[in-house]
């Protein structure tokens, strides 16, 4: 079965499900190890691995630890066409659906799109909505997108829909 169906599934049966964001940059080979360990331990459903802007850690490297460490599925959370990995289970298709930058709603799709043609990488479509949080992000800076205040609840939801 394929991540997405599993997701589906579980929903539909009404079980909980839960990820973990891994960002490459602020985890170690040991880390990433213990990471795994405890991820197994808790019956966590899905790693999520990327970053807004990846300057050390190594998508693959992460990957291949995740994966000889759990058999939980990897599923890439790309902050750029650069994080795409063919190693892992499955990519959230990201389009920041709550900003209004073209290069994050379809220009670094066209761009992925024949690379992930080519792979046998499951990609799964996913809206992903910027709320605010208090502090600034390195994601509302790399995007250049202004999150949706957090007491706008209609705003989020009319994005959503």
């Amino acid at each position: 079965m394929n991540v997405y169906q599993q997701i589906l599934t579980k929903r539909a049966s009404g079980i909980k499900q839960m990820a973990v964001l891994i960002d490459p940059d602020k985890v170690t080979e040991k880390s990433i190890a213990m990471l795994a360990q405890n991820a197994n331990a808790a019956q966590v459903d899905y790693f999520f691995l990327g970053g807004s802007l990846l300057t050390s850690g190594s998508i693959r490297q992460c990957c291949e630890l995740l994966k000889s460490n759990s058999d939980i599925p990897v599923l890439l959370f790309p902050g750029s066409i650069h994080q795409i990995e063919p190693l892992a289970d499955a990519l959230l298709f990201l389009s920041m659906i709550s900003g209004r930058n073209p290069e994050l709603l379809i220009g670094q799709h066209v761009t992925a799109a024949p690379l992930l043609k080519q792979m046998k990488l499951e990609v799964i479509s996913t809206g992903y909505l910027l709320i605010e949080g208090g502090n600034n992000t390195t994601v509302q800076y790399i995007s250049n997108t202004i999150p949706i205040p957090a007491d706008k609840y209609e705003i989020a939801a009319c994005t959503a829909l």
